[in-house]
């Protein structure tokens, strides 16, 4: 029988990320000393990936305190070779990595049906161990979901991510007139004529200072760590979260998420971007928007409003800055084909990459045998010239 115990670490609503799981592999079976038989190995623990498997389903399905795989048979007259122990399964949603106690990382699971050895089960008695059996490995691992989607949202509090995820997908977030509305990652598809699916993530509005751990700080970030581009959302009229604090522009918005993106991980600054410009049926939104351009298109001019600290190693460059508004649908059709082209683009330049490394392995790959003296017991042939 197969127990199993989940702590939780963080759940928000209905949605859990991080799980910590106590695993044990069985111990093996007795030997048998007068025969020299050998007991089965204990069963392993294994974590495996599937598609529609959620943390919260991992931890409602196995409510009490242990994953146990089942113990060796032991060794007898008519069956001198014990079988094995049963193994031990335990679901997850793709996406997940697996830390041990110390955080450590054991592996990752990033597509249906991988599995991961996270307790191997222990030996059978033999001769070498005086026919004793060996007990199974205790471990205690965390399991860490970090969502894989092709876009991830990023933005200020009621910028219109939410809005724009129904908007372009089938999701249904939940949409309000108040900051924090999304209190969870939300994943939504992008359906495309042709049957092609972008799969979309929406994280909860960041705030300035959200690496103070203001706000929801950055314990979401780490779900567009896994997405291929980066789409900011920012409200043309700009945000400001209350009267006791700073009202900042659009642009002011863009380099302070920027801040905050890289003071959680530099090397997110590296993905491909994209900016959706939304609430352009607002009065006025047109002026703004020329204003917004003209600072994104000479930035370096205009970081003297900032202070110091506040100021990105490095400003984002938009591979594409698209006018919208999630609520008359303006842009959404040239939003939705810049995101295709883009990903397309970057999907050929991954590609072209990959077929010139090939290339050049084997280029090494043939430089480095011909190079090679022939061994003095080689056999020659005679050359063989083919018109």
């Amino acid at each position: 029988m197969v127990r199993c115990s989940c702590v939780l670490f963080r759940k928000y609503g209905n949605f859990i990320d991080n799980l910590r799981l106590f695993t044990k592999g069985g111990s093996g079976g007795m030997g048998y000393p007068r025969l020299g038989g050998e007991g089965g190995k204990g069963g392993d623990v294994w974590v495996v990936a599937h598609n529609r498997m959620t943390l919260k389903q991992l931890k409602d399905k196995y409510p009490q305190k242990r994953f146990v795989a089942g113990e060796g048979a032991n060794s007898r007259v008519s069956a001198l070779k014990g079988s094995k122990g049963k193994d031990c399964e335990i679901p997850v949603p793709v996406g997940v990595s697996v830390t041990d106690e110390n955080g450590k990382i054991i592996g990752e699971l990033n597509k249906e049906k991988d599995r991961l050895l996270v307790a191997e089960g222990g030996l059978g008695g033999k001769l070498l161990t005086n026919f004793l059996p060996l007990k199974g490995q205790k471990r205690v691992i965390h399991l860490d979901l970090k969502l894989i989607a092709d876009i991830g949202l990023v933005g200020f509090p009621n910028a219109g991510k939410s809005s724009l995820l129904s908007k372009i997908s089938h999701a249904k977030p939940a949409i309000a007139d108040y900051a924090f509305t999304t209190i969870k990652p939300e994943l939504g598809r992008i359906m495309y004529s042709d049957f092609k699916q972008i799969s979309v993530a929406d994280l909860p509005g960041l705030i300035e200072g959200a690496h103070m751990n203001k706000g929801m700080g950055h314990k979401f970030l780490k779900h567009i760590e896994r997405t291929k581009q980066l789409l900011f959302v920012v409200d043309i009229s700009g945000f400001q979260l209350s009267s006791q604090t700073h009202y900042r522009t659009a642009f002011e918005t863009i380099i302070l998420l920027s801040k905050e993106l890289e003071l959680y991980k530099e090397e997110l600054h590296t993905k491909p971007a994209l900016l959706a410009v939304n609430k352009m049926d607002l009065p006025d939104a047109q002026g703004k928007f020329h204003v917004l351009m003209n600072q994104l298109q000479n930035p370096k001019e205009f970081l003297h409003l900032f202070e110091k600290n506040m100021i990105p190693e490095r400003t984002v460059e938009f591979q594409h800055i698209i006018p919208i508004s999630a609520i008359t649908g303006e842009g959404i059709d040239e939003l939705k084909n810049c995101i295709r082209k883009s990903l397309d683009e970057h999907t050929n330049q991954e590609n072209d990459a990959y077929h010139k490394k090939q290339l050049l392995n084997l280029h090494i790959s043939n430089t480095v045998s011909y190079s090679e003296p022939p061994s003095k017991t080689a056999v020659s042939s005679p050359r063989m010239d083919i018109t």
